[in-house]
């Protein structure tokens, strides 16, 4: 079931699809040779990317991702110096040492394979691991998708019909939404907010304090990675010799005053988004929301107008829920996968979450917070993503700041008026989802087209 705490999950740089996921994906497959009393009988593993996988995995260390996935380490409780470890280890053996004292021969030259020729059937993000005995018997063929946000599949979940071609396992309970308007009809037949009708619904998953618990390390780790981000200086790993800016444009903030409140707005939101993003770019510990690629949006806007400002952590919660439901409609609705639905599925979903989200601080009514959140995505519309190395930096810092800013002033411009939008989330989240089919291939996130292509030439 799709929950708050799914579409805001702590973990790893620098990519949500590209590294989080097959991280999962493999840690799931071990688990499942496990279970099935398999894995003590495992000779020899080999694992295939394929589709987006393949095109940009290095750049996004998929690799590295897979090996500690199999390995059974998990994104949220990584360590990175043990994990750095463990890497070394691997390739110096190419063998697995797993934590039981089973060791299982795997040599990364040979056994990942870079699959370009064979497109994914389900999802552009497929990947095939294979298990098999001293004897060369398979013991286990499973294809995997890691369709976005960190989310995983297996190809039977994916291959399942659903109704109205929707993601199954939203919100439950009597409060539960498939669309916007029927969360929007909620609100007000029962009197509430969008953060109320869904911290209803989470109240069916868990004790309420334990969500509040929960989003309150959500805001915690995404105000450290913020933290992190403003200091941490040099250039970033893959090649292309990007050195993070956010420390120095921080220096220059907290250095001299601001001459005037626009000009507040565009730096602080700015230098905010990019220490998220560059710290996500170097591998460090982010906040999916809902991607990594995309995950200096909606910390940035927390950090700005809540977190300096002070505020109540019910405002961060009604925040943060507000945010959520909106995430909750594109990962039903249409997707949050970059290389489905190009960057529009990934900074556009975050520039509306963060406007509808902010408008609800500002006190917007449930209407007005739909209206903030369809204008941050309707002018994202045909975003793509050609990321420049395959590395999650040549567009993706910028482009972060630059949506932050955008969701802001969505937010503002939703607050002026109390008429219906002429245009409905539903309608947006639909045409984006139109728009992210009709894409090109080659300008979502295979690096095969755009700035991927036109920054090397030159």
């Amino acid at each position: 079931m799709i929950s708050a705490l799914d579409i805001f999950r702590i973990g790893i740089g620098p990519s949500s699809s590209h590294t989080v996921g097959p991280m999962r994906i493999a840690a799931r497959f071990m688990t499942d040779l496990a279970r099935a009393g398999l894995l003590a009988r495992v000779a020899r593993l080999s694992v295939s990317l394929q589709g987006s996988l393949a095109f940009t995995g290095a750049g996004h260390r998929t690799p590295e991702a897979v090996y500690l996935g199999l390995l059974g380490f998990k994104p949220e409780t990584t360590d990175p110096e043990e994990a750095e470890a463990a890497l070394k280890k691997l390739l110096a053996t190419s063998a697995l040492c797993l934590q039981s004292g089973q060791t299982i021969a795997f040599d990364p030259a040979v056994d990942l394979i870079f699959d370009y020729e064979t497109p994914p059937k389900l999802h552009p993000n497929g990947m095939t691991l294979l298990a098999v005995d001293a004897a060369g018997r398979v013991l286990a063929d499973q294809t995997y998708y890691s369709t976005g946000g960190g989310f995983i599949a297996s190809q039977r979940q994916l291959e399942t019909p659903l109704e109205n071609d929707l993601v199954g396992g939203g919100p439950e309970g009597p409060f539960a939404f498939t669309s916007a308007a029927q969360l929007l009809d909620l609100c007000q037949a029962h009197g509430l907010s969008v953060a109320e009708v869904l911290l209803a619904c989470e109240d069916i998953k868990r004790d309420r304090n334990e969500t509040l618990s929960a989003l309150d390390a959500i805001a915690e780790a995404m105000a450290a990675c913020i933290a992190r981000g403003l200091v941490q200086k040099g250039i970033l790993p893959g090649g292309l010799q990007v050195r993070r800016r956010a420390p120095d444009l921080y220096e220059k903030l907290t250095g001299s005053p601001l001459s005037n409140e626009r000009e507040a707005l565009f730096d602080w939101l700015n230098v905010y988004a990019m220490a998220v993003n560059e710290e996500n770019a170097a591998g460090g510990r982010v906040v999916t929301a809902p991607t990594n690629g995309a995950a200096g949006i909606i910390p940035a806007i927390l950090r700005f107008y809540l977190l300096d400002a002070k505020a109540p952590p019910s405002t961060v919660h009604t925040y943060l829920l507000t945010a959520a439901a909106i995430g909750i409609l594109y990962k039903q609705r249409a997707s949050i996968s970059g290389a489905e639905m190009g960057c529009q599925g990934e900074v556009g979903v975050a520039c509306s979450m963060a406007a509808g989200g902010l408008a609800a601080v500002w006190g917007g009514s449930p209407s007005q917070v739909a209206n903030a959140a369809e204008i941050g995505m309707e002018h994202n519309l045909g975003l793509t993503c050609d990321p420049v190395g395959g590395l999650v930096q040549i567009p993706c810092i910028e482009r972060n700041a630059l949506a932050a800013v955008k969701a802001a002033n969505a937010a503002r411009l939703a607050l002026q008026t109390d008429q219906p939008a002429r245009v409905t989330l539903d309608q947006v989240i639909e045409t984006m989802r139109q728009t992210g089919l009709d894409m090109s291939s080659k300008y979502k996130e295979t690096s095969l087209g755009g700035l991927a292509v036109n920054v090397v030439e030159c």
